[in-house]
C-alpha cells in the first residue's frame, strides 16, 4: 500500500465527543483523535495550519489523487484546505461548520502546492463568518480559488493547547487510490453513494461526522451524476456549496441527488446526505457546478 492509513471502513472504536471529557484529559484526547488512528481528513490530505501544527503558513501539497481526470483540482481537497469555521480554531473552541461556498478560478493543473490565506468577516458570541483566498504557494499572485463560510462554537476549549504532530507526508504516486476509497465511500446504486458507520477515522471533535468525508462523498456522487448526464468524465468543478444541516451521529450516510444541464454548457448537481442509522435524518446538502473540459 502506498499510504499508511487503514480504510475508514474498519471499526476501531466509537467516536468520542470532547465536550464530555475532563479539562485535564482534553488536549490528550484531542491529540489522539487527530493522530494516526484518528481523523483521516487533515492528516491524509496533508493540510498544515498555524492553528494546529505551529507552522508559519497554512498550506497543502497537491497530489494526483486530488485531481480530476483532466488534471484539474477537485473540490473536496480545496474545501478541506479551506475548512471555514467562522473564524474559530481548535485552539480556542470546538467549532462546527454551518455553511460553505467555494469558487474555483484556476484548475491549477501545474501547481504543486497551495497556500491558504484566511481572514475573519465577523465573529459573534456563537456564530462566526470567515473567508479564504487560495493561491499558488510558489507564485502568490496566482489566485486558485475563493471560499467563504460560517460556523458555530459548540464549546470553549481549555487553555494550554498542545500542537499536533501532522504525521508523515503522503508521497505523490500514480498508485494512490481515489480519495473516496480511502475514506470508505462506495457506490451503492446509480446516483447513490455511501459512507460507512461513524468511526474515529470519520469523526470530528464533537463525536459527529466530520466535514472532510462529507465533501469527499458528495464529490464522488456529483462527478458520477454529471458524467452520466454528459457522457464524459472530463469535468472541472467551478462552484461548490454545502449546507451543514444536522450532525451525523450513526451512519451509514447515504448521498443521493440529480444533475441538470444548462444552456451555458454547465452541469449542476443537487445532493443530499442522510444518516440512515438515525431515522434517515438529513445531515447536509450540496449544490455544485461543473464545466466540461473535453
Amino acid at each position: 500500500m502506498p499510504y499508511e492509513f487503514a480504510s475508514a471502513t474498519r471499526r476501531i472504536a466509537l467516536a468520542e465527543d470532547l465536550r464530555k471529557v475532563s479539562l485535564e484529559q482534553f488536549w490528550q484526547r484531542f491529540g489522539a483523535m487527530l493522530g494516526a488512528d484518528g481523523l483521516l481528513t487533515y492528516r491524509y490530505l496533508g493540510r498544515r495550519t498555524p492553528a494546529l501544527h505551529d507552522v508559519e503558513r497554512d498550506s497543502m501539497k497537491l497530489r494526483r489523487d486530488m485531481r480530476n481526470s483532466a488534471g484539474g483540482l477537485m473540490a473536496a481537497p480545496l474545501a478541506i484546505a479551506t475548512a471555514e469555521a467562522g473564524g474559530r480554531t481548535d485552539r480556542d473552541s470546538l467549532p462546527a461548520p454551518v455553511t460553505y461556498a467555494l469558487h474555483v478560478l484556476d484548475a491549477a493543473s501545474d501547481v504543486s502546492e497551495i497556500e491558504v490565506r484566511p481572514s475573519l468577516i465577523h465573529l459573534g458570541r456563537t456564530l462566526g463568518f470567515s473567508q479564504s483566498e487560495v493561491v499558488d504557494a510558489a507564485n502568490p499572485e496566482r489566485v486558485i480559488a475563493l471560499s467563504w463560510g460560517s460556523g458555530v462554537k459548540l464549546a470553549d476549549a481549555p487553555p494550554d493547547f498542545v500542537p499536533i504532530d501532522p504525521g508523515p507526508e503522503i508521497e505523490d504516486s500514480a498508485a494512490l487510490p481515489p480519495l473516496h476509497e480511502v475514506f470508505g465511500a462506495r457506490r451503492r446504486t446509480p446516483g447513490e453513494w455511501e459512507l460507512p458507520e461513524l468511526n474515529p477515522r470519520l469523526a470530528s471533535t464533537s463525536g459527529t461526522l466530520h466535514l472532510g468525508p462529507m465533501h469527499i462523498v458528495f464529490e464522488a456522487a456529483a462527478m458520477a451524476l454529471a458524467a452520466e448526464l454528459v457522457g464524459d468524465v472530463a469535468l472541472q468543478v467551478e462552484a461548490w456549496d454545502v449546507l451543514f444541516v444536522a450532525p451525523g451521529k450513526v451512519g451509514p450516510f447515504v448521498s443521493s441527488g440529480d444533475a441538470l444541464r444548462g444552456r451555458m454548457g454547465r452541469v449542476a448537481c443537487r445532493l443530499s446526505l442522510h444518516d440512515r442509522g438515525n431515522h434517515d435524518r438529513l445531515v447536509a446538502k450540496c449544490f455544485c457546478v461543473f464545466r466540461p473540459t473535453g
